[in-house]
This record gives C-alpha cells, structure tokens and sequence, in this order.
C-alpha cells in the first residue's frame, strides 16, 4: 500500500507475516528514532512473535519505507519491499464460536478425527487447536516445510497421529487428503478460500463457507454450509446418523413381519394342515399391521447416543449380519407363536376359530413388537414412549381394529373373522408379546457381553 504525506513524498507500507517480512527489513523504529535492525533485534522481534502466537493471537508485522519516486506508475513489488522500516508487531484474536469446542468434543465422541490445517503460524495454530480440543498439550503443528520433506509413503503413516498443520500451501493440503484416503479413511475437507480448493475437490466431502467462501471453493464443494458454523456440520453427521438408523430399522420390521408370514404359511403348508392366514388377513397385515407402524418408525427422533458410536465401515452394508440374524430371529418368533395358537385351536375347535386366533396373534406381535424395533440395542422400558407419540396412537388404533374384528359383525365379516370372547383376545395379546420380550432379553444379553 502507498500513501502520499503531507511533505508531498510517497510512502510504501507492508503488512505480513513476521518472518518473511523481516527479511525484507533493514532498519527498526523506535523510541528514539531509527536506526538499524540487529540480528539481536530479529531474535527479540521473532521471540515475541511466538509468545503472542502461544496466546492464539494472529500475529501481523508492519513495515514502511519511504520511497523517492513521485509516481507510483512504473513502481514493482521488488523496488518497493526492500530496505524496509520495521514498526512493530499486531495481535489480533479472533474467538472462536461458543458452540465450536462442544461440536469438536461430539466429533471424537463419535469417532470422527477433527484435524485443522491452516496458514497462521505454528504456534497460533497450536494454541487455538488446544482451545478447542483438536490437539493435547504436547502436540505441536506440522509446518509446510516439514511436509515437504516427508514422502508419500511416509506422510500416510504419519498423518493419522497429526492433528495440526500450519504455514502450509494449497498442494499440502492436497496432499494430506490423498494420505488420509490412503489409510482407507473417509474424509471431509472444509474451507473458503481459493487454495482450498483443490483440496475441496479431492477430498470425499468437499464443504464450502456459504458466507466468506470464494466462488472457486463453492465450485468445486459437495455441499456449502450458508452460516459458516462448524457445528452445522457436526448436526448435519448426527442428522444423517439418524436417517440411517430410521431407513434400517423400519426394513427391519418389515422384513422381519414378512419372514414370520412366510415361515407360517410354509410350515402349514409342509405338514398338511389348512391354510392359516386367507388373502384379506394378509393385505391388512401388511397394508395396516406393519405399513403404519413401518410409517411411525421412519419418523423417529434421533437417539440420543447416536454421536457416541463409531462410524460404519466404508463397506458395511446395511443389510449386515447382525441385520439379518435378528431379522430370522423375529421371523421364527413371530411364525412359532402364531403356528402353535393355530395347531391348539384347530385341535380344539374349527378351523374357522384356529384362523382367526392365528390371524389376531400374528397382528399383536407385529404391532407390540413396533416398540421394540426402536432400538437394536436400547431396551424397550429405556425408551420413552412419549418420544414418538404417532406410533403409540397407530398402535393403540391398530389393536382396537382388531378387536372389533373379533366382536362386530360387519367389520368381521370384511377381515373374515369369528367371534372371539374379550378374555381369549387378552391372553392372545399377552401371547403375542413373546417375541418382543424374547428380542428384549436377547438385548439385554447382547448389553452384558459388550460390557466385559
């Protein structure tokens, strides 16, 4: 920057940082004048740089020389940065957000490594890092010049136990996002400026500022976050960390209602005895029974512990083997209490009351059981039913239906049901809580061998 002075004379000055800055610096200015700059005074100046840098202060040096050109038209850069005026040095802190430090702490919760890469000085970037928890107390920044004298191979052993880059270019940064990648990691880059970009684009994630984030950056980003909070990126993970849960558990109960229909019908099928379920009882059980429960769940608030679990595997499907045991394992439930009502009832009565004893226990399983498919792993009394109000009334409704399919005419002449008195309806309610309870042990038992 050039300012003309009252006196008529132009005036160049320089800001930048310290180091690089007082190369360019020849003379000081003092208190008592100007005189010129000692390597005692380099050593003194640089000393204080890195104190202010320790106080996560952002450090900026300023210079002048007075130049004897009276047009700045022919002027460059190198006939003016040169035999420079030092002045002095100018901290400046910037805080960072309240929620900043509490977004970090989620992050490792969840098992997600935060590592900050910037241009500031290595103990700036050092300091702010152990503010917010990114680095401890004995890490230190990795410069840009330390980067470079590190291979490929070597940096991507490195870079898991790094948690803080500083004076760092856009190639670095780059280059740190190819040796993340190279561990098999899932990476998200963040950022706003131009030399972010590359980066931006070579990560997995490529994030944007919204509000100071260049054109460039937001090019060549996934995604652009429009108020510039890291902790919207923390919500948005736990967001989609509870999406995923919503998507898996309501293929879950479906799938598994499906697997106890078909087991039930197989069997009977297999050993000769009637049909069990007619045409109608499976459209309302899947239309009704599991649909709206299935609706409920994909709606449900995201658990609580969500951010305190670790990330899936890149490969992990979601139909994984735990999936799928716990899927037969509700399936066999669900068919044998429905399969032994009905082989009872038809020792003991018509077919016509085996079919609809069956048909109400098969329905009361699937229904109780919407509470339990919550959770893989939280039991069902740890959750509050208040938390998801809508599958409490579907539910409810569900289970009303069904019982006036066993006491009124009309509705049982539709679902093709026989009169059943209140009592037997209880206690195929009751029955049809064993599967639920069954899967609620088996939680329990899973809980107690996680915690040894």
């Amino acid at each position: 920057m050039i300012r003309q002075m009252p006196d008529g004379k132009l005036r160049a000055f320089t800001n930048g940082a310290p180091g690089p800055l007082l190369k360019l610096c020849t003379r000081v200015y003092t208190a008592t004048g100007i005189r010129p700059l000692t390597e005692t005074d380099r050593a003194h100046i640089l000393a204080q740089t890195s104190a202010m840098a320790k106080q996560a202060l952002r450090v900026l040096g300023s210079a002048y020389r007075d130049l004897e050109n009276t047009s700045t038209a022919d002027l460059t850069a190198g006939e003016v940065e040169h035999d420079l005026v030092f002045v002095g040095l100018s901290g400046m802190y910037d805080p960072p957000r309240p929620e900043a430090k509490v977004a970090v702490a989620k992050c490792l919760a969840a098992g997600i490594r935060v590592v900050m890469i910037t241009g500031d000085h290595p103990d700036t970037a050092t300091a702010i890092a152990r503010e917010l928890g990114i680095a401890s107390v004995h890490d230190a920044a990795v410069t840009g010049v330390e980067l470079e004298k590190l291979s490929d191979a070597e940096l991507r052993q490195r870079v898991p136990k790094i948690g803080v880059y500083a004076r760092v270019t856009a190639e670095h940064k780059l280059r740190i996002i190819h040796a993340w990648k190279a561990n098999d990691a899932v990476v998200a880059m963040t950022g706003d400026g131009v030399n972010d970009a590359p980066a931006i684009k070579g990560a997995d994630i490529g994030i944007a500022m919204g509000k100071s984030g260049t054109e460039v950056t937001k090019q060549a980003a996934d995604m652009i976050i429009t108020d510039d909070n890291f902790a919207t990126i923390v919500a948005a993970v736990e967001e989609g960390r509870g999406i995923y849960d919503n998507i898996r558990k309501t293929l879950q109960y479906l799938l598994a209602g499906n697997v106890g229909e078909l087991l039930l019908m197989t069997i009977c099928v297999v050993i000769g005895l009637p049909t069990p379920l007619l045409p109608i009882h499976l459209l309302w059980i899947n239309l009704v029974t599991d649909g709206l429960p299935a609706l409920c769940l994909a709606t449900d608030p995201i658990d609580a512990d969500v951010m305190k679990r670790q990330p899936r595997r890149r490969t992990e499907r979601i139909t994984n083997p735990s999936f799928v045991r716990t899927m037969f394992l509700t399936g066999f439930l669900t068919a044998g209490v429905a399969f032994a009502v009905y082989f009872y009832m038809l020792k003991t009565g018509t077919t016509e009351t085996a079919r609809a004893s069956a048909f109400a226990v098969l329905v009361f399983a699937e229904l109780l059981r919407a509470f339990g498919a919550r959770s893989e792993t939280k039991s069902v009394w740890r959750i509050s039913l208040f938390t998801n109000v809508n599958l409490v009334i579907v539910v409810a409704l569900a289970i009303g239906l069904q019982l006036l399919s066993q006491h009124s005419a009309t509705v049982g002449r539709i679902l093709q049901t026989s009169y059943m008195p209140f009592a037997d309806c209880l206690w195929l309610l009751a029955l049809g809580a064993i599967p639920l309870l069954v899967l609620e042990l088996v939680k329990v038992v899973r809980s107690g061998m996680h915690q040894k």
